[in-house]
Formats: C-alpha cells, structure tokens, sequence
C-alpha cells in the first residue's frame, strides 16, 4: 500500500505569488485549455488591503508541492463573504481542507460583523477541478451561471466606429473623470446579483487601479442626457483584451449605446494589435446584455458557476 502523502498547510505571503499563479494556470488549461492568469492579478489580491495574509489565506502543500490555494475577504461588513479556492484534481482531500479553513473563517468574520450567518460565495468554472460532490456535501449549491464571452478583432473588419449623433465621447485619464466612472459604475449595475456598493479608494482598488489605462476607459454622453454609460476596459490580460464593465443608465437605454460602446473598444483593440477581447456576463441578467453581446459576435469561452453557501456564524 502506498503511504498518503504528507499535507501541510501555512498562509501564503506576497513572495508566494508566482508559485500561485503558476498553480492557476495548470487549473486554467485544464478547465480552459489555456492559462489565463497574469502574474500582477495574483498580486494585486495578495496585496488588497483588506486582505490579511496570515489568517485569510491558506496554501496546500504535498510532498513540498502546491497542490491547493485558497483566499478569503469580506467586502460586505455584514454576512456576505467571498473565497476563492483552487485544487488540482488528483489532490481532493487538500482542497477540502483548504475549504474547511475558509468556511470557519467566514463564520468567524460574519460573527464579528454581528450576523447571524455567513453567506459565501464562490466562483468555480463550470467544470472544474474541485469535485463539486464534495461542495454538496458540504452544503452548497449552485445559484448563478456567467458566461465568458470571446470574440476575435482585426484592423480590417473592426474600424473606430465614429459615435451617434449627440454622442460625445471621452477617456478618463483625468481624476474627475475616474470618480465619474465609479458613481457611473455604482449606478448602472446597483441591480445586478451580487453587486457589493464600494466607496471610490476601496473600488479603485479592487479594480486595480494603479496598473489601469485609463485611456481605455470611455463615458459616453447625450445630448440633453448627460454622461449617459460607461465602459471600463483593461489590456493588460496576457490572453485578451478585456471588458470589466459596461453599463448604461436606465433613462439613456435604447439608443444603441451599449453597442456603440462595445464596438469603440473592438476597433480602439484591434488598433492596438489585440487579436481578441472577452468579458464576463451573468446569463440571467435582466437588461439583456448576453443578447447584445452575442449580436456583436461574442460567443462563450466558458462558463463559470457562483456556488453559495450559508453558514451559522459562530458564536462564542
């Protein structure tokens, strides 16, 4: 009988970041068929700074190799909490142990809040190397599907498409602009599940700001309007170009800006020599985005569950 391997269990620290990304690039081809994890994402959420190291994250070690990561925060103050967690396949007992860890950890962080139960939220590709019986088992359950859509650019078929008539458009390089796109952002999607209301320091660093190119970041106004809808892209993805959010105000809906604005960022990327550009979208959205996306030829890479659970906080 083979002995089973020795598992150890320690917090990850900044220095452990390139060890982790390339952990989630050997998940990423086996669930994607390609890596798609940039050194630099992997940093940005070990140095958040609402992230404590020591007791909010937890690698997997066995036999001195990384075989499981996991990361917790709380964004919410009250009962919601997220995780990220990642196993390879063949190592299911270190990813579960990994995700007892960020289990008691939620209940312990709702109990400080002062709920009386913790709801986590994880997201897990559709097929993913965490063998979900095990999450079951555990007491969760599916509750959200996101697709992430792809499409391919070129110089030739996507030019810079000139804006409607009493569109104006602007990138927002300049300070005033990025606090407009935050209110633009906090606005346009206040509906959308799972949205978490964040003051404008705390988003600017959880979308990363420091790394961002704000001249790949668009609000379009309207005549009579105002500053009407906001794209906030990113080239800095090693594997596309990418859309985080597009968002248009309920009263300027209907006039084609969403598309407008997601042909803008096609040609400006194909300019730039992208040969595509992705982004994420919950299928169940009620504003119809999956449909517009797919009337510009986006099509799905993959899709990605949010699995939930709720949890007692723990009492002392």
């Amino acid at each position: 009988m083979h002995a089973a391997p020795i598992v150890t269990v320690r917090a990850a620290t900044l220095d452990d970041a390139p060890l982790i990304c390339d952990l989630l690039n050997a998940i990423d081809t086996i669930e994607t068929g390609r890596p798609e994890t940039d050194l630099h994402t992997v940093e940005a959420d070990l140095s958040h700074t609402e992230v404590d190291l020591e007791h909010d994250s937890w690698l997997a070690f066995e036999d001195g190799a990384l075989v499981a990561y996991a990361l917790a925060w709380d964004d919410s103050g009250a009962d919601r909490i997220d995780t990220d967690h990642y196993v390879l396949p063949e190592h299911q007992a270190a990813g579960e142990r990994l995700l007892a860890l960020a289990e008691e950890w939620a209940r312990e962080r709702a109990d400080a809040n002062g709920a009386p139960q913790a709801v986590v939220h994880l997201h897990l590709n559709q097929h993913p190397t965490l063998d979900t019986a095990r999450l079951e088992a555990r007491g969760w359950e599916r509750v959200r599907r996101y697709h992430v859509m792809e499409r391919p650019l070129s110089a030739q078929a996507d030019p810079v498409p000139q804006p409607p008539a009493g569109v104006t458009l602007r990138d927002c390089t300049a300070e005033a602009d990025r606090r407009r796109v935050h209110a633009l952002v906090e606005e346009t999607f206040a509906a959308h599940f799972d949205h978490q209301r964040r003051g404008y320091e705390q988003w600017l660093e959880d979308i990363d700001g420091t790394r961002l190119d704000w001249s790949l970041v668009w609000i379009a106004s309207v005549d009579g309007v105002g500053d009407a809808a906001v794209l906030l892209s990113r080239n800095d993805r090693a594997a596309m170009g990418w859309v985080r959010n597009l968002g248009v105000r309920e009263e300027a809906r209907g006039r084609g800006l969403g598309g407008y604005l997601l042909r803008h960022a096609f040609g400006t990327y194909a300019r730039l020599g992208r040969d595509s550009i992705g982004l994420g979208v919950d299928t169940l959205n009620a504003s119809r985005a999956l449909s517009l996306y797919e009337a510009h030829g986006m099509r799905a890479h993959h899709a990605v569950d949010t699995w939930e659970a709720v949890l007692p906080a723990r009492r002392g």
